[in-house]
């Protein structure tokens, strides 16, 4: 387990402590919950695809346990998740982040950003290469990720452009190239 003290508030106007750990069997319908809270888009599009996403990853080949982390408060409360998952580019083995999700109540607070480091982190210990995500291109930069195409990683859809990143890690070769390709669960969204 990881402690970070948060910068922000959090609810109740109490600033705050994050501990970030990996997801336990138990935690599994509060993921589910927490992401179709942080991805909804007003009461007709609530964001279920996002929480399907994640349980179909968890039953797929390219799952890793050690990198789904989850944020609690003291008291163990969900506030936040990230997942990183097996997948590739041109012939090696890379990771694709995502979804990384906040409770609506706890976002702009710090917890994605802890989520974030902890989960590089995490790679960075696992001995991965590099991270691979599709994201808002003013908001990743800061955890050091560049554009995709500096890399000479294709996005699987071309219009992705800037918003297709990549993070490098110490074992990070540069002939770690190609096409990209997420989990099978991405795929078939």
């Amino acid at each position: 387990m990881l402690l970070i003290r948060l910068t922000g508030r959090i609810p109740g106007g109490k600033s705050g402590e994050v501990l970030i750990r990996r997801e336990s069997p138990a935690d599994i319908p509060y993921i589910r919950d927490l992401h179709a809270a942080a991805f909804a888009r007003g009461a007709d599009s609530p964001g279920h695809a996002e929480a399907r996403l994640v349980d179909a990853l968890r039953a797929c080949e390219g799952w890793i346990p050690e990198l789904s982390l989850v944020a609690t408060d003291t008291s163990g409360t969900i506030s936040g998740h990230v997942v990183c998952s097996r997948a590739s580019a041109g012939s090696y083995p890379v990771l694709g982040l995502g979804p990384l999700g906040v409770l609506p109540a706890f976002q702009r607070r710090g917890v994605g950003h802890a989520l974030m480091h902890a989960v590089l982190g995490a790679a960075e210990a696992l001995g991965e290469p590099l991270v691979v995500l599709l994201g808002h291109r003013d908001y990743y930069p800061r955890f050091g990720f560049r554009p995709a195409e500096e890399y000479g990683i294709i996005p699987p859809d071309a219009s992705w452009g800037p918003h297709f990143q990549v993070r490098t890690l110490t074992t990070y070769m540069p002939e770690i190239r190609g096409e990209f390709v997420y989990a099978k669960p991405f795929q078939d969204l």
